[in-house]
């Protein structure tokens, strides 16, 4: 039974990196909005764009669920109801659904995007503290806890 895997967490907690390291090791397709619209010249703070491109991805991720394909979807997926969503989609094709979700403190989310806005790596954005401020004001009150976590088949939460 081919499994979708949610990725989860704000910017800096390591999202990209875990989703590289399963990629390899369930020989997964990996979708990343931010590498696809770097990849097309588009803009990645363009959240219409970003929308549409997100829907796109979810329509291939199933398909290639339907056919036994495990894929990760790096999404961010900040709300509960986001995450609930393709839970349901996923299972509708008979996947299973993990969910990994990363959640630090803000000062060390800031500390690690300091560094990667020193040297910003192929697709990645700069990123203001204001806007981590506000993201985190956004994805902590529906950030991932136990119970939510047991509605999946599997995955973790780890706190940084």
């Amino acid at each position: 039974m081919a499994a979708l895997i949610l990725i989860c967490g704000l910017p800096g907690a390591g999202k990209t990196t875990l989703a590289r390291r399963l990629e390899i090791e369930r020989h997964s397709v990996r979708l990343c909005p931010d590498e696809w619209l770097v990849s097309l010249g588009l803009n990645a703070r363009d959240e219409a764009m970003r929308d549409r491109l997100e829907k796109t991805l979810t329509r291939h991720a199933l398909r290639l669920l339907s056919i036994g394909v495990d894929v990760i979807l790096e999404y961010g997926f900040w709300g509960r109801a986001e995450r609930d969503l393709k839970r349901v989609e996923a299972r509708s094709v008979g996947a299973r659904v993990e969910l990994h979700a990363l959640i630090m403190p803000i000062d060390e989310l800031w500390r690690r995007l300091e560094l990667r806005n020193a040297a910003l790596p192929w697709g990645a954005v700069p990123i203001a503290r204001a806007e981590l401020e506000e993201w985190w004001r956004v994805f902590t009150p529906q950030a991932p806890d136990e119970a939510e976590l047991a509605c999946f088949d599997g995955g973790a939460i780890s706190h940084g």
